[in-house]
């Protein structure tokens, strides 16, 4: 793999979740990894896909699928957590490469169950927290979500907010707009 610096990996996770506490005999865990890459020298979106991971210690809630639109049918289709892992380090790079994420949430789920279900952590050590990155260059007193931080932006939400493939997507631009403010993502 070339240089380490010519792309930024961007992820948005979706793990199970229920309205409230998870029930006794579950715990949250990744089902979507989405994932967009963000090319440094143009600032341009590139690909960007969904590995869609099957979860081995909970179900998808109704709630959940409301949110997301992943059934518990779809992830019982995706790949283990390990196999996502893997290819996160061996097809993107990611233990060389800069990764992001809106907030610090994606990077703690994927610490936190790596370290449950003891797999490596797929990522080096250089992440990039969008949500901060895009409060302090709008000089906001307090960071906002993923739709405003858009807004201000003067981007548009695309595809369905809360799915980790578009959410990737559009974390992505507000990075690239954040970097190379009025070039075209």
């Amino acid at each position: 793999m070339g240089n380490p610096l010519d792309q930024i990996i961007v992820i948005d996770l979706e793990a199970t979740c229920w309205e409230g506490d998870p029930p006794p005999d579950q715990e949250k865990e990744i089902i979507e990894i989405g994932l967009c890459l963000l090319d440094v020298a143009s600032g341009m979106r590139g690909e960007h896909t969904s590995i869609v991971v099957r979860p081995e210690r909970s179900t998808v809630s109704a709630y959940c699928t409301e949110l997301t639109t992943l059934t518990q049918e779809e992830v019982e289709a995706g790949v283990s957590f390990a196999e996502a892992c893997r290819l996160l380090r061996e097809q993107y790079g990611a233990r060389r490469r800069v990764w992001a994420s809106f907030g610090d949430y994606d990077r703690q789920q994927f610490e936190r169950q790596c370290r449950s279900q003891q797999v490596v952590y797929p990522f080096g050590t250089r992440h990039i927290n969008v949500k901060t990155l895009v409060s302090l260059v709008h000089r906001l007193p307090e960071e906002v979500e993923l739709p405003r931080a858009l807004e201000l932006a003067g981007l548009r939400l695309e595809g369905h907010h809360h799915r980790g493939v578009d959410d990737a997507w559009n974390i992505a631009a507000l990075l690239a707009e954040a970097l190379w403010p009025g070039q075209p993502h």
